[in-house]
């Protein structure tokens, strides 16, 4: 497309109806879908910052809040909603699903980025969508989460731990085995980072490996 595209858009998930941002740079080639944990949405500045780089390389992002308002306010009190890996699959895919059919996007090949539960969201939308989803990158995620659908995945998956992170380190690994057919797969430890890579310059390392991630598969 000729023009950068930047609005927020409604998508309708079985009657429930959530909002995400999409932004469409110039000669896009490749969509990006970013899957958020609870308490985290599409404004996370975390993910902003990743997408805005990823638009910086010509990759369309939707960034997307995979629970309502009412669920979010929920989840605050419960928890229940964020381990709730088949609700935020769902979500996943009937984003992809709009994705999939806005003339904007139809077009191009479509990734996921998932953070924390969003991760396992990821993995399991993707094995569900095997001739759709291109790669996946996962941030501090909680991959494990995904059970059986790990050994399902087809799409690249590059899986981003902070080397200050030790508990996720170690599931990264357990779920990097049972990753089986998955077409590549990398483990990449961030030295220095911890869950929420806060520390100066952990951020720019990982939008630095999704780009290339993804562009690479794109």
């Amino acid at each position: 497309m000729d023009k950068s595209l930047n609005q927020e858009v409604d998508i309708n998930a079985e009657e429930v109806p959530i909002k995400g941002n999409l932004a469409v740079p110039k000669k896009a080639q490749g969509i990006v879908i970013f899957a958020h944990g609870s308490g985290s949405g599409r404004f996370s500045p975390r993910n902003k910052f990743v997408a805005s780089e990823l638009n910086k390389a010509a990759i369309a992002t939707l960034l997307v809040d995979l629970l309502t308002e009412e669920e979010e306010k929920e989840d605050e009190i419960t928890r229940e909603h964020r381990f709730n890996i088949d609700l935020l699959a769902g979500r996943l895919i009937y984003a992809t699903h709009f994705v999939n059919l806005n003339p904007k996007t139809k077009h191009l090949k479509v990734g996921y980025f998932g953070a924390s539960t969003g991760a396992a969201a990821a993995i399991v939308a993707a094995a569900q969508l095997p001739e759709r989803i291109e790669a996946i990158v996962s941030r501090g995620g909680r991959p494990d989460l995904a059970g059986e659908a790990l050994g399902r995945v087809k799409a690249p998956i590059m899986l981003l731990v902070g080397g200050e992170d030790y508990e996720v380190i170690d599931l990264n690994n357990q779920a990097l085995s049972r990753l089986t057919n998955a077409k590549n797969k990398e483990l990449v430890i961030i030295p220095g980072a911890t869950h929420l890579f806060e520390e100066p310059g952990a951020l720019e390392d990982v939008a630095g490996y999704a780009v290339e991630w993804f562009q690479k598969y794109f």
